[in-house]
């Protein structure tokens, strides 16, 4: 194939009709992508065809051309995203029900949101709570706040409205292994009543357990186990929870995990069915969590606590 021919048939391909482009746009277009024969460095001097300008753009017209028609069509109206905007999407039901997942696995899927300031002991406490768990036979994954800052939410930065989205992920991802029938724990700062109180509403009612974990201030800062108080105090970090940003604690969460005095921890809980007694470590703490989960029935079959959670 000579080079004329060749690129008639590469404008043919970017400048499909199928994406409604007009006949000027596509002139346009055309401009930027140069065609020339050149003498290649090698022994036998053969020709090779050099594509210039802006042909990123043209090649990315290629794969809409190789998906399947229902995901490009914008004439159907069956499916159709514009600028991450959906339209004419409707839920498609499976056979196989949460009911079904969660008869499967012998427990019943749910989120347990630890919330508290920085160095509270939220990541901590989901350590251990979700050991024991495991010893129980009990399936749960935990959501980090960290961590999922190195996958799903890297594109986040700390800004108030970053904050907010990666609030929203989680408590989305959270719901949907709630929906599986994993009991799902998520331990973030997530300050704001507002957006916790928005993950709370993903769910049907009971299947979010908001633990608190109250810490003083001053305990978290003395702390200090990543060194971001100290930073945020010389003015490395704005907007630190705590520091130059509020925390708006739970006013009607279901357990509460308190401590007071940088002496013992103690805990207690919103509801009266819920079980409350002192605590020392992570690992009572973590059996605080699991009475209740099975208190409300999230376990199903009652097993004998594993005191060897860490």
């Amino acid at each position: 194939m000579d080079v004329a021919a060749m690129a008639r048939c590469v404008g043919r391909c970017y400048v499909s009709p199928a994406f409604g482009e007009s006949e000027s746009h596509r002139l346009s277009e055309r401009r930027f992508l140069k065609l020339s024969s050149s003498t290649n460095s090698d022994p036998a001097g053969s020709k090779s065809l050099k594509l210039r300008g802006k042909i990123h753009r043209r090649m990315s017209y290629f794969r809409p051309i190789m998906a399947k028609d229902e995901s490009i069509s914008s004439r159907s109206g069956e499916t159709k995203q514009i600028n991450g905007k959906q339209k004419n999407i409707v839920w498609h039901d499976c056979p196989v029900t949460k009911s079904d997942r969660q008869e499967l696995i012998k427990q019943k899927g749910c989120v347990i949101w630890i919330t508290g300031l920085s160095g509270s002991g939220k990541s901590s406490l989901a350590c251990a709570l979700s050991r024991a768990l495991h010893n129980r036979g009990k399936l749960s994954y935990i959501l980090d706040g960290d961590n999922v800052r190195h996958g799903l939410n890297s594109d986040l930065s700390f800004e108030a409205d970053d904050r907010a989205e990666n609030i929203r992920r989680v408590g989305e991802v959270a719901k949907l292994f709630a929906d599986s029938g994993i009991i799902c724990i998520a331990s973030l700062i997530s300050p704001y009543r507002i957006e916790r109180a928005a993950c709370r509403a993903l769910l049907p009612q009971g299947d979010f357990i908001e633990v608190f974990m109250d810490v003083p201030l001053h305990v978290c800062e003395a702390r200090d186990p990543k060194g971001l108080y100290k930073r945020a105090r010389a003015g490395k970090i704005k907007g630190f929870t705590g520091v130059d940003d509020p925390y708006e604690a739970p006013l009607d969460c279901e357990i509460v995990i308190e401590n007071s005095r940088d002496k013992g921890l103690s805990s207690s809980s919103s509801s009266s069915s819920s079980p409350s007694s002192s605590s020392s470590s992570l690992c009572e703490m973590a059996d605080i969590v699991v009475s209740y989960l099975d208190q409300n029935g999230y376990l199903k079959k009652h097993s004998t606590k594993s005191r060897n959670c860490m």
